[in-house]
């Protein structure tokens, strides 16, 4: 297995190479992200083993995967060095199934396929009725997702942005903040329309800590913001509400931190000689931001905006939060800059995942990604992927209400039925073992 989950995270998080070259600017470098597709396999294969202590029969033993793979998953999100970018269940996306991550999650789809392999490996083995049980929960899950309607509900029309900017550059300081914000000035007042609000997207603008006002920000609207380190308080990066003065109204920080990104274990510790010399290197600040202690949806004009920054897409439970406080849509500011290629798009994947598991459209500004618009059933309706200089779009957004069973239970329901599957293989596995009989005792 960790053969197998190694080559499966290589060809999922190869766009990893060619950031880590970017970054700092020697390709041999780039072979430094063959440590997390080694540490991915190994986590796998560790399930693997423990499966297999617990299941002593290979009848039970690819039960006791299929839950444990799951509960993986699971585990992998939790933690400050969380990274559970390759989800099983996200590849479903592209078909109805994907819908009953309404009911359970991301993991319950992961579920359904892990699920389907057991079966197939026990019918290879003789044993059809594991595969007669998969199949009729398949079609049973199909059925769900394609009776799935979108909901109703009145809209808001939005101005979202796509830009192109060089985020290396902004890193390093040769791109100047306020040069990013007058040039996204300019594209939002040409295009803006009555009625809009406006988005940007992270960090697009910045400020000192606890400034209440961005004078020439264009509200209403939200925009991501940065604030720089000044005396003991750290730079962070955060979501701002704005109204038409320039206002701040309200404010969420970002929850999940990327790792190594813009949070560095040991940081202030043994390693900080190592953090000292990129630093200098790179001419970058690797000081962490916090993260937030709390996170609540954005109020604007009376509508309240479940807006996580970037990464935060990655985790079920951010947007989950948000919509259970009341968020009636999803708005995602990112900087997918960092990314090439694939890992763009399987950012703007997992976002569609979020608007499915809450059932609320999703709104998305980004610089270097996919911006746009995302219906409550995950189906994109209006976007941008690629394209020079500032592009707009006009988006209407359905403002909706109610609560999924994912949003009132969260990923419980799969976990559940994970962890029955890994009883269910240590039940065959006792069932078929030999049992020990009275020749077999040592003789005294």
């Amino acid at each position: 297995m960790l053969a197998g989950v190694t080559a499966l995270s290589a060809v999922h998080l190869w766009w990893l190479v060619p950031f880590l070259v970017a970054l700092f600017g020697l390709p041999p470098l780039g072979a430094l992200a063959g440590l997390l597709y080694v540490l991915e396999g190994g986590f796998f294969a560790v399930m693997a083993y423990l499966a297999c202590r617990v299941t002593p029969s290979p009848a039970g033993r690819v039960w006791a995967l299929a839950g444990g793979w799951v509960l993986l998953e699971w585990l992998r999100t939790l933690g400050p060095l969380a990274f559970p970018w390759p989800t099983l269940g996200s590849v479903l996306l592209p078909t109805p199934l994907i819908q009953v991550a309404d009911l359970g999650g991301v993991l319950l789809c992961s579920l359904l396929i892990t699920g389907a392999a057991a079966a197939l490996v026990q019918a290879a083995r003789g044993q059809r009725a594991p595969l007669l049980a998969a199949a009729v929960v398949w079609l049973a899950a199909l059925g769900y997702g394609l009776t799935r309607t979108p909901g109703e509900g009145p809209t808001q029309p939005m101005l979202v942005m796509r830009s192109d900017f060089d985020t290396f550059a902004r890193a390093v300081g040769s791109l100047r903040p306020e040069q990013q914000f007058s040039t996204l000035l300019q594209a939002t007042t040409a295009a803006r329309q009555p009625g809009e609000v406006v988005v940007w997207s992270e960090t697009a603008t910045s400020a000192f800590p606890g400034q209440p006002q961005i004078p020439a920000f264009p509200g209403p609207g939200i925009t991501g913001l940065g604030t720089p380190a000044v005396g003991d308080e750290p730079r962070r990066n955060v979501a701002v509400s704005v109204d038409a003065a320039g206002t701040i109204l309200s404010r969420s920080e970002k929850a999940r931190l990327v790792p190594f990104g813009e949070y560095f274990p040991l940081y202030s510790g043994p390693l900080r000689p190592l953090y000292g010399l990129i630093e200098r290197t790179l001419n970058i600040d690797l000081a962490p931001i916090p993260p937030a202690q709390s996170i609540r949806p954005l109020s604007l004009q009376g509508i309240l905006y479940g807006t996580y920054i970037c990464y935060d897409s990655v985790f079920s439970w951010v947007a989950r939060d948000l919509v259970r406080q009341g968020a009636q849509v999803l708005v995602n500011p990112s900087n997918d800059g960092w990314y090439n290629g694939w890992g763009v798009s399987q950012h703007f994947w997992m976002g569609r995942v979020r608007a499915i598991e809450t059932r609320r459209w999703l709104v998305r500004s980004v610089n270097d990604g996919v911006a746009g618009a995302v219906d409550d059933l995950g189906r994109p309706v209006v976007t941008v992927a690629a394209g020079e200089g500032v592009q707009t779009l006009h988006v209407r957004p359905r403002l909706l209400s109610g609560q999924t069973l994912f949003v009132r239970l969260g990923h419980v329901p799969a976990l559940l039925l994970a962890a029955l599957l890994v009883v269910l293989g240590w039940g065959v596995g006792r069932r078929t073992s030999p049992p020990v009989t009275g020749s077999a005792l040592p003789r005294r």
